[in-house]
């Protein structure tokens, strides 16, 4: 090969390397968004504004790809998922959270906000943010609360007013300590289950009730393998959306910062669908007459919290008495 042909061939392969390498700059970064619920959720659908928003605002810089249903990961998976990077978005109960911050327990205690407003003001106080950057050291950065909406309570029986009434019955929980506690301290018996093996352990019998609000009741059907759910409102289950910290810091700022943007404006789309859902979903409940729906009075409402105390003295020293303050203070 003389000289003339060397220098076409190292042009040649410098031109092909270079067209490489701005071809995949200019691939797209593929953000996975893995959840456990039904598309038609306060969640799901704020996992659907999340993609359309993020790939308006970075065109062509970020594909997003939303699984919901556990079709990736289910509840036990989907932490150590975000943490080893095989998804860049999860978005877990608040529960889930307690082995990396006992203070995120707070959401778990029983009768602790009096409605959804409450906890929003909670959140977005400077207390509630900073529990989103709670678990930095462990890998994980919280970017939004979503809502889903006030617990209810649900079981095989035909009553369901009073503590009493769920003595020795087993529940479904999440896996938490202080929802473990609850349901001890009712003399019932709490069973860990992931959240896609509900209807099959309500229908079967593994377990005689749970505990969740309107729209997941609805979604996944449980008020059919069910004969009543107590209008409870006894506390919340909201999700923290979370990334991989080191993975989020390593993104350039402008994408960082677009989807910051969608994160927020789906932040907002969430929360507010989340209560329309929730009553939309608690009449069809009605309407189904599958499941009797009874309304607790004052003093039902009183008996249990009187029966919780123990429970929120018992987690006090970890979440923080100034947290718990703080809380409450949301309820004014």
């Amino acid at each position: 090969m003389n000289n003339a042909s060397r220098i076409l061939t190292i042009l040649g392969s410098s031109l092909a390397l270079s067209f490489s390498a701005s071809a995949l700059a200019q691939s797209p970064i593929v953000v996975k968004f893995s959840h456990v619920v039904a598309d038609a959720t306060p969640k799901g659908q704020g996992a659907i504004k999340f993609k359309e928003l993020a790939e308006k605002y970075l065109p062509g810089k970020v594909q997003v790809q939303v699984f919901p249903n556990s079709q990736l990961f289910g509840d036990a998976k989907e932490m150590e998922a975000v943490l080893l990077g095989d998804v860049q978005f999860i978005a877990p109960s608040l529960s889930k959270f307690d082995r990396y911050t006992k203070k995120v327990q707070l959401f778990d205690l029983p009768f602790l906000f009096d409605d959804m407003a409450a906890v929003d003001r909670f959140q977005q106080s400077a207390e509630g943010k900073g529990l989103l950057d709670s678990m930095t050291n462990r890998g994980l950065k919280g970017l939004a609360y979503w809502h889903n909406g006030l617990k209810q309570l649900s079981t095989n029986k035909d009553k369901l007013t009073r503590p009493e009434d769920v003595k020795g019955l087993k529940f479904r929980i999440q896996a938490s300590d202080v929802l473990e506690a609850q349901f001890r301290q009712l003399d019932a018996n709490p069973q860990k289950l992931a959240f896609s093996e509900v209807y099959q352990a309500l229908q079967t019998g593994v377990v005689d009730g749970q505990e969740n609000t309107w729209s997941n009741i609805y979604s996944q059907k449980f008020h059919e393998v069910q004969k009543t759910i107590a209008n409870t409102n006894h506390g919340v289950i909201d999700y923290m959306v979370v990334t991989n910290a080191k993975w989020w810091e390593g993104l350039q700022p402008d994408v960082r910062s677009g989807l910051e943007k969608a994160m927020a404006e789906a932040t907002a789309h969430a929360n507010n669908l989340a209560a329309e859902l929730n009553e939309r979903d608690r009449k069809r409940i009605i309407e189904a007459n599958k499941a009797k729906v009874q309304t607790l009075t004052k003093e039902d409402v009183a008996a249990w919290r009187k029966a919780m105390e123990p429970v929120w003295k018992k987690f006090e020293s970890d979440i923080g008495p100034e947290l718990i303050q703080s809380a409450l203070k949301s309820n004014q």
